[in-house]
C-alpha cells in the first residue's frame, strides 16, 4: 500500500498467459493521473502477492487458495493439447476437437506449475514431471510427449514446430481478479469497473449525481405562475382605465343620449 504523502498508484499482478493490455489502456484513458504498474508473477505466488501487499490486485487462475481474498471470475479459457506439427493429431483441422480417448496411448506431460488443477492428465504419465510449463514445451518439441494447457499458455509459448488442438471433457482454467478481503479501496472499485465493462458514467462506488430536471422545473414554475397572473389581470382591466363613462354617453358608441343614441318619435303639434 502507498503512504498518504505519495501520489495514488495502482499495482496489478498477473500470471503468465493473461494479457491485461486492454484494461490497462482503458485505465490510462479514464485515470491519466493515476499510474498503473504491472507486476508479473508465477502462478504459485500469485495469491501471496496481494496478501503480502506487493500488489493491489492480481489476475490469476482458479482454482487457487482464496483464504483472505476476494475473487471475481472474469472468463473461462479453452483447454488445448500441444503437439508437434508432424504429429498425427496435427493432421486434423485446427478447429477440430480432440478427446481424452485420443491421448490414451500418448505420454502426456504434467508440469509442477500445472494450472488445470487435475490429479492426473489423460494418457500415459512421464517418468518425471517437468518443473515448469516452459520446460514441458521444450520436451514436446523434442518429441518426448504432449502437453495439455489453457490456450493462452499455448500461445505464449508458441513455436514454429508446434501446434495445438482444442481438447474436450477436461478441466478448464478460469481467470479471476483477486484482491485482499479486508479492504476494497476506491482505486480497486474503479479497476473492478474497468474489467467488468462499466462505462465512465457509471455511478457504482461513487455518489449518485442529483438529477437536474426537477431543479429546472422548480425554477420555471414561479416564472410561469407570474406570467399567468399578469395575463389574468390584463383580461380583467377595463379599457378606459376603470373610469365611469360620462353621463349621456354610451360607453359602446362614445356619443348619444342615455337611451343608447336612438332617435325618439316626433312631437305632435
Amino acid at each position: 500500500m502507498t503512504s498518504s504523502d505519495e501520489p495514488p498508484a495502482f499495482r496489478l499482478g498477473y500470471v503468465p498467459g493473461v494479457t491485461p493490455g486492454k484494461w490497462v489502456r482503458i485505465w490510462q484513458e479514464r485515470y491519466p493521473g493515476v499510474p498503473l504498474s504491472l507486476v508479473p508473477v508465477v502462478p504459485a505466488e500469485a495469491a501471496g502477492l496481494v496478501r503480502d501487499g506487493a500488489a493491489d490486485a492480481v489476475l490469476l487462475r482458479l482454482p487457487t487458495d482464496r483464504t483472505g481474498l476476494h475473487a471475481i471470475p472474469l472468463y473461462t479459457e479453452t483447454t488445448v493439447v500441444v503437439v508437434p506439427k508432424d504429429h498425427l493429431l496435427a493432421a486434423t483441422g485446427a478447429a477440430e476437437e480432440v478427446t481424452p480417448g485420443d491421448l490414451a496411448d500418448e505420454i502426456v506431460l504434467h508440469p509442477l506449475d500445472d494450472t488445470l488443477g487435475w490429479e492426473r492428465p489423460p494418457g500415459r504419465p512421464a517418468i518425471e514431471r517437468p518443473v515448469t510449463t516452459a520446460d514441458a514445451i521444450e520436451l514436446v518439441a523434442a518429441g518426448v510427449g504432449l502437453l495439455v494447457v489453457p490456450q493462452s499458455l499455448a500461445r505464449l509459448h508458441h513455436r514454429r514446430d508446434l501446434t495445438y488442438r482444442p481438447l474436450t471433457d477436461v478441466p478448464q482454467s478460469r481467470v479471476a481478479l483477486s484482491w485482499p478481503e479486508e479492504e476494497t479501496t476506491d482505486l480497486m472499485e474503479q479497476f473492478i469497473g474497468v474489467v467488468r465493462g462499466r462505462t465512465v458514467n457509471s455511478t457504482r462506488g461513487r455518489p449518485a449525481a442529483q438529477p437536474q430536471a426537477p431543479e429546472k422545473a422548480q425554477q420555471k414554475a414561479p416564472q410561469k405562475a407570474s406570467e399567468k397572473a399578469s395575463e389574468k389581470a390584463q383580461r380583467k382591466r377595463p379599457e378606459n382605465g376603470g373610469r365611469k363613462p360620462a353621463a349621456g354617453k354610451n360607453p359602446r358608441r362614445g356619443t348619444g343620449s342615455g337611451q343608447g343614441g336612438k332617435r325618439g318619435k316626433p312631437r305632435r303639434r
